[in-house]
């Protein structure tokens, strides 16, 4: 059932009860792991946007019984009265084109520039624009154009009246895998209350570059919480593996595997040599990448794997090794692995493998939005709360 649109600008204690209800209107959904992520702390997704076709099946097989209302169009079409009042929007806007694949075409290249598509959807909701705001995005947002692009979004949010707050988070604190992203919460900025940056020193979350950004853009109207330490890490790679039988024919035959050793540096193959002769197995993971005009194949043998990417032109298509016993294998990381590496185990998978890549490749760590929700969201929503109720 679609929500009831609210103009809480006119109300207080609108605004309060909006606040409350944890509703949200996911932007660029995928395959629909920043759902799960907030689901797990209570907040109800009742609208989402995508405009990727196979996501849409992958996010329809695994909430099949939901009442979201899912507009599958671009962002640039959507209309601003299909979008419900909701208390949080969240955008996890195409990367391609912040990061060295894409060329560092920014926010202007034609994927990255749905940002502006996000941006225009919250300037239409006029007063029913949502008070919080979630964005996503590779750490390169920060550093896109020397810095242009990151400031030019967080300006586009102050002239809509959200003050911001970014913060940097590894996926490594939460599962075996190296995934560094860049968040920034934004909320509508309370008149009766100061929101001059606040006092904080570099940190974790907020390493040299992302501080030094912060103390250097003070025509930019930040709001700087404190948050707790990240969580140490438990699982390693060899705790998300698949039981696959060694006779399975996704395991690749000798001559495939030759050739990928073949591309290995003496470094990595020296690596994977020491792995292969001891008295136990071991699992890492590879990459091909080009080094010097050269494909070369990259392993990673401590416990982490690479970061899941999408598969354009098959470089993006993670492989794991089995090693020991002077033996190794060597295959693709499964879907289900994949799920697992974005703490989505259980994610109902009913597509091909390469569809499958694609739409992890994109996601977002599910505990890494958990923890964004609980020592984040939440307090948040009942401070904004109950200011509003004072107000009333």
């Amino acid at each position: 059932m679609r929500m009831k649109k609210i103009d809480y600008n006119k109300s207080n204690s609108q605004l309060a009860h909006l606040l409350k209800l944890k509703t949200v209107a996911e932007f660029f959904a995928g395959i629909g792991l920043m759902r799960m992520g907030l689901e797990k702390q209570g907040w109800n997704v009742i609208f989402a946007n995508d405009i990727a076709k196979e996501k849409y099946e992958m996010y329809s097989v695994q909430f099949p019984n939901t009442s979201t209302d899912f507009v599958l169009d671009d962002i640039h079409a959507l209309e601003e009265n299909k979008v419900p009042s909701v208390s949080l929007a969240t955008a996890s806007f195409p990367c391609n084109d912040l990061s060295l694949a894409g060329l560092r075409k920014g926010l202007a290249g034609k994927q990255s520039s749905a940002y502006w598509g996000f941006i225009n959807i919250l300037e239409k909701m006029r007063s029913r624009r949502p008070p919080i705001v979630l964005l996503e995005n590779v750490a390169g947002f920060l550093t896109s154009h020397k810095g242009k692009d990151f400031s030019d979004a967080m300006l586009a949010l102050n002239r809509l009246g959200y003050v911001v707050d970014p913060f940097i988070i590894d996926a490594a604190n939460f599962v075996p895998q190296s995934r560094v992203r860049l968040f920034v919460v934004a909320h509508l900025k309370c008149q009766e209350c100061s929101h001059e940056s606040r006092g904080f020193y570099e940190s974790e979350i907020r390493p040299k570059a992302l501080a030094d950004f912060i103390f250097d853009h003070p025509e930019i109207n930040w709001e700087i919480k404190s948050l707790p330490a990240l969580p140490k890490r438990s699982l390693l790679l060899d705790d998300i593996i698949e039981d696959i039988p060694d006779d399975s024919d996704i395991w690749w035959n000798e001559e495939r595997q030759v050739y990928l050793v073949n591309q290995m540096s003496e470094k990595h193959a020296r690596n994977l040599k020491s792995l292969q002769i001891k008295k136990k197995w071991s699992y890492s993971t590879a990459f091909r990448r080009v080094r010097n005009g050269n494909s070369m194949a990259e392993i990673r043998s401590d416990g982490v794997a690479g970061c899941l990417r999408t598969p354009r032109g098959g470089s993006g298509r993670q492989i794991l090794i089995k090693a020991g016993y002077g033996k190794i294998k060597v295959r693709l990381l499964t879907p289900s692995e994949c799920a697992r590496l974005m703490g989505a185990d259980g994610f109902q998978i009913k597509t091909t493998l390469n569809k499958a890549l694609f739409g992890f490749g994109d996601a977002v760590c599910v505990p890494v939005i958990s923890w964004i929700a609980k020592y984040y969201l939440d307090p948040l929503v009942n401070e904004m709360a109950a200011t509003a109720s004072k107000n009333e």
